[in-house]
């Protein structure tokens, strides 16, 4: 059965203080997710210990980075590394973001030496794949879905695969107010997983958790989530109210 997982990415946002203020709000608010239910908190890098130790003994909430660096040390000024993360107890990293794709040009081929770096580490990578606006609009979004897991999860092998949590991002629904139809998510989730299928096996496929992560609300978590495909979101703004947030880990 594939774990059902929220993840809150809380992006460049919340100051110390207000960051462990969302994180006991958050804490208070989700009261033991159902069997089988993940909930991941992934705030700023300064945050991470303070929030690994706020969640310590809630066995169904977990810490994650919302980056890593592809090398474990080195001159890379302002850079974080996985053993970094893995040292402060967090346990998962999203690699490849739209965010960091478009703003700071992690490549695909970076983005697999990252993932090669965090599994290295022991940690899950949460990657993030998805179409812009012109891609969806000339139906190519397969292609560029297709093209981005080929090239960051092909190398790896099956024991590896099962580790990845994959987040189908349609880029043109982030921050837009735009956000797509439950079909249109369960359309590409469907690919994806058959595409797992075909690169590897049926049954790693059908293992793997593939989130939603385009502008996933309160208002259409639980459509969305319903979805056969569907086995949670990727939570950019409404991680960032703990009351919102709550509301769509019980709608898993």
């Amino acid at each position: 059965m594939r774990q059902k997982i929220v993840a809150g990415n809380w992006k460049m946002n919340t100051t110390l203080d207000e960051g462990i203020i969302l994180v006991k709000e958050c804490l208070e608010r989700i009261d033991g997710p159902a069997d089988n239910t993940k909930v991941i908190l992934v705030p700023p890098f300064y945050l991470l210990k303070d929030a690994v130790l706020l969640v310590k003994g809630r066995s169904s909430i977990h810490v994650g980075a919302q980056n890593c660096y592809e090398a474990d040390s080195g001159a890379f000024t302002g850079e974080i590394s996985a053993p970094m993360i893995r040292s402060v107890g967090a346990e998962y990293v999203i690699v490849g973001h739209s965010e960091r794709r478009k703003y700071f040009g992690d490549t695909d081929e970076r983005i697999a030496r990252k993932i090669d770096s965090v599994l290295k580490e022991g940690l899950s990578p949460i990657f993030c794949c998805g179409e812009e606006l012109p891609a969806r609009q000339s139906d190519q979004q397969e292609n560029v879905v297709e093209n981005q897991i080929r090239k960051a999860l092909y190398h790896l092998n099956g024991d590896q695969l099962q580790r990845v949590i994959i987040a189908y991002e349609p880029v043109w629904a982030i921050g837009t107010g735009q956000t797509a139809s439950p079909q249109q998510a369960q359309d590409m989730h469907a690919f994806i997983r058959d595409l797992l299928a075909r690169l590897f096996t049926q049954e790693i496929a059908d293992e793997i958790t593939i989130l939603y992560g385009g502008s996933c609300k309160p208002s259409n978590a639980e459509e969305l989530f319903a979805q056969k495909d569907v086995d949670g979101g990727l939570i950019g703004g409404a991680s960032l109210n703990a009351n919102d947030f709550s509301a769509i880990v019980k709608e898993l």
